[in-house]
C-alpha cells in the first residue's frame, strides 16, 4: 500500500505534468492569438513548469485554498479553440468564475467561455493597439523597473514599445554599465531573458528590444526623429523638474508628443493614481504626473474607506525604504535628517503623501495629515493609515470588504489583501499591486480603524505607472473577466460634532 511520503511525491508528479501540458498551450495563446494569461496579476507567459505551479500555489493567499491545476489545464485547453482577439485574462478569475456559473453543474465550460469572452472570440489575434514609442528619461531605480516591464509586454497585446534611453554620458564602459545594471539587481533579481550590448550602433538589446542609448543634458536638444522616433511618450524618472515649465522642455523635442512624470507634479499638474482618477486624462494633456510611490499606495485603500465608510479625519504614517537621495555614511544633505547614514538609522521625514491624496480625491482634502520615517531596507514599505469613519464597523467587516474588493473590486489591480502570520517585507518584493492590506494588523475600536498596507515602492509604483502610460496611449489590453464595482453602500453616518 503506498505510503503518505509516495502519495505526496505521485500528487507533486501529476501537477507537475498538468503545468508542462499548459506552457505550449500558453505560448500559443500567447503568439498567435496576442492573449496573455496570469494568476492575480503574477504572468504565466515565458515561465516554467515550477513556476506555473508557484503561481497556483499564490491563489491561496487570495482565495484561501490553492488553485488547482486540474482546473485550469481544461480552462487553458478550451481557451486555444475559441481563436481569441488580443486580451489580458486572469486564469484564476476566470476559473472561479466558471465554477460558480450555471455551466459549472453541466461541465459546459465551453459556452460558459464564449459568453464570458464573447467580444473577442473569433478575433484571431486583432484588436492589438497601434505601437507608441516610448523614451525613458533617466535610467535610475523606476527607469530600470519600467524598462523591464515595457520589454516583457513588447510581443503581448501591450502597444507600448520602448525605443530610447536618455541619460549623462559617464566615465569608462558606460553602455556596458548601463546594461549590466538593467541585468542585475541587487533587490529585484536577474533580468528575464537577454541582454546585449551594440556598441556600434550604442543601443542595449533586450529580449529583441532595440533601445537607442542618448547622451543628453538639455532635454530640448534632443532630436528623437532622428532615431526613428515619433509621437512618444515621454517617461521622465529624474525628478528634476517637476512643473509644466521645467518638463515642457521635452515637448520642444522633435519626436515627443506626451510627457508622464514618475513623482509628485507641483502646480496645475494632474497627479495621477491610476484606478482611481486615470479617467480625468484627456487627449489635450500633454503633461501629467504618476504622483508618488506612497500616494499610489494609499489613494485606492482610502478611495475604498471612504465610498462605504466615510473618512472624518485621518493620520498616515509611512514606513519607507531608504531611497537614492539618502546618504549611505553620515554626510553633509540639504534636507533635514537625511545627511546621517541611511543603512544604519531609521530617519523621520516628511512626506506630501497624505496631503496628495486629495488631488486625486479632492473629497478628503484636509483630513488628511502625515509623515514618514526612513527605514534601513532597500525596498518594500509600509503605509499606516489611523482613520475615524463616519460610521462604526468591526475588524471582522472591514477585513471581509477589503478582501472581497481586492478579488472583485474595480480596484482589484490597485488593491490586494492578505492575512498571513508570516509574510515580512521582502515577501512583497515585485509585487504589481499598488498595496496590500495586512488583514491581521488590522485594528478597528467602533469607528477608529487603523490599516497596515505593504507597498513595493519601486516595482508595484513603476507597474501603475505603466497602467498610466497605457492608458494615456490607448494601448491598454482588454481584461477578462470584466471586473463590475461592489462597493457596499453607506449606512448610518455619524456626524461630528
Amino acid at each position: 500500500m503506498p505510503t503518505e511520503a509516495d502519495q505526496q511525491l505521485r500528487s507533486w508528479i501529476d501537477r507537475e505534468s498538468q503545468a508542462e501540458a499548459m506552457i505550449p498551450l500558453l505560448g500559443r495563446l500567447y503568439r498567435e492569438n496576442n492573449v496573455v494569461t496570469g494568476i492575480y496579476g503574477r504572468r504565466l507567459v515565458n515561465r516554467s513548469a515550477i513556476e506555473i505551479l508557484k503561481a497556483h500555489r499564490f491563489a491561496r493567499q487570495v482565495d484561501e485554498t490553492e488553485l488547482p491545476v486540474a482546473q485550469t489545464l481544461p480552462l487553458v485547453q478550451a481557451l486555444t479553440e475559441l481563436d481569441l482577439g488580443a486580451a489580458s485574462i486572469d486564469i484564476a478569475r476566470l476559473n472561479s468564475r466558471y465554477r460558480t456559473s450555471r455551466h459549472a453543474a453541466s461541465g459546459d465550460m465551453d459556452s460558459f467561455l464564449r459568453e464570458e469572452l464573447a467580444e473577442v472570440v473569433g478575433r484571431g489575434g486583432e484588436g492589438l493597439a497601434e505601437p507608441r514609442d516610448v523614451v525613458l528619461y533617466g535610467f535610475g531605480r523606476i527607469g530600470r523597473l519600467l524598462a523591464r516591464i515595457i520589454v516583457g509586454n513588447a510581443s503581448s497585446a501591450s502597444g507600448l514599445r520602448l525605443r530610447a534611453i536618455v541619460v549623462r554620458q559617464g566615465a569608462g564602459d558606460d553602455l556596458a554599465k548601463r546594461a549590466s545594471l538593467l541585468r542585475r539587481d541587487s533587490v529585484h533579481g536577474p533580468f528575464e531573458g537577454s541582454i546585449r550590448v551594440d556598441e556600434e550602433n550604442q543601443a542595449i538589446i533586450a529580449n529583441g528590444t532595440f533601445i537607442k542609448v542618448i547622451y543628453a543634458s538639455d532635454p530640448a536638444a534632443v532630436d528623437y526623429t532622428a532615431h526613428g522616433i515619433s509621437d512618444a511618450v515621454l517617461v521622465d524618472n529624474t525628478g528634476r523638474w517637476r512643473d509644466e515649465e521645467g518638463l515642457s522642455q521635452h515637448l520642444q523635442a522633435e519626436g515627443i508628443s506626451q510627457v508622464l512624470l514618475t513623482a509628485p507634479g507641483k502646480g496645475d499638474l494632474k497627479n495621477i493614481v491610476f484606478g482611481v482618477n486615470h479617467q480625468q486624462i484627456t487627449p489635450e494633456d500633454r503633461i501629467v504626473s504618476a504622483a508618488s510611490c506612497t500616494t499610489n499606495a494609499i489613494t485606492p485603500v482610502a478611495k475604498l474607506m471612504d465610498e462605504a465608510y466615510g473618512i472624518d479625519h485621518g493620520h498616515v504614517e509611512t514606513v519607507h525604504s531608504y531611497t537614492n537621495d539618502q546618504n549611505l555614511i553620515d554626510n553633509f544633505h540639504p534636507g533635514e535628517r537625511r545627511g546621517r547614514s541611511a543603512a544604519l538609522n531609521m530617519v523621520i521625514s516628511e512626506t506630501g503623501a497624505a496631503k496628495a491624496v486629495a488631488k486625486a480625491l479632492p473629497q478628503l482634502s484636509g483630513k488628511l495629515s502625515g509623515n514618514a520615517i526612513r527605514v534601513p531596507t532597500p525596498d518594500v514599505s509600509m503605509a499606516i493609515l489611523n482613520l475615524e469613519l463616519n460610521r462604526e464597523t468591526s475588524k471582522e467587516e472591514l477585513n471581509r470588504f477589503l478582501r472581497r474588493e481586492s478579488l472583485e473590486g474595480a480596484l482589484h489591480k490597485q488593491v490586494d489583501y492578505i492575512d498571513s502570520a508570516e509574510v515580512v517585507s521582502t515577501d512583497f518584493v515585485g509585487t504589481r499591486a499598488a498595496g496590500i492590506v495586512d488583514g491581521l494588523a488590522t485594528i478597528v475600536n467602533g469607528r477608529q480603524a487603523i490599516l497596515y498596507v505593504w507597498y513595493d515602492n519601486e516595482f508595484g509604483y513603476s507597474a501603475q505607472v505603466v497602467r498610466v502610460l497605457e492608458h494615456m496611449t490607448g494601448s491598454a489590453p482588454v481584461k477578462y473577466p470584466r471586473v463590475e464595482p461592489r462597493l457596499e453602500p453607506r449606512a448610518g453616518d455619524v456626524s461630528r460634532d
